[in-house]
């Protein structure tokens, strides 16, 4: 999945535009290009920040961002079939999934998981089945993003299943 690549990876495949923005910051963030925005050109698909006043942290920012947007937005049905990964397994210890929505490795651990409960349709008891872990620790992962709620409710309802609370 294009958000597990390493930082270097993804930016090759990245367009980087800076701009300034309006808003709080005073005259450094009026007179200076501190705004980030990052398009992975495979896709489309963006990532951007401009809440802080050093254009690094939005760097970091948007790449978190873009990163996530990934997760949401690119399937890869031929890595549901594989799951779970070694990744998943080790932040899956005991049937429980054990990471920070803050953490690095996220996002790809948001994109298997959609890709399973797409593979799915929503099913989140056979998805949390064939990852490894509980269904109420599959759900507790997939609210941290609410878009990825939002996306499991979507399928559900796309085959006939309830939407999930």
């Amino acid at each position: 999945h294009p958000c597990a690549a390493s930082d270097e990876e993804l930016l090759r495949e990245c367009e980087l535009s800076t701009t300034r923005r309006s808003g709080p910051g005073g005259q450094h963030r009026n007179k200076t290009e501190s705004a980030v925005v990052l398009v992975y050109l495979p896709t489309g698909t963006r990532g951007q920040a401009s809440e802080r006043r050093r254009q690094p942290e939005n760097h970091q920012q948007a790449l978190k961002r873009l990163r996530i947007n990934l997760a949401l937005e690119v399937r890869c049905p031929a890595a549901a079939l594989r799951a779970p990964s070694p990744l998943w397994q080790q932040r899956c210890p005991q049937s429980r999934i054990v990471i920070n929505p803050e953490h690095h490795d996220f996002a790809t651990l948001l994109a298997e998981a959609l890709d399973v409960v797409a593979d799915r349709h929503g099913h989140l008891v056979h998805a949390a089945e064939q990852l490894g872990c509980t269904t109420s620790q599959l759900g507790k992962f997939l609210q941290l993003e609410p878009r990825a709620w939002l996306m499991c409710n979507q399928w559900r309802r796309q085959h006939g299943l309830p939407e999930l609370k």
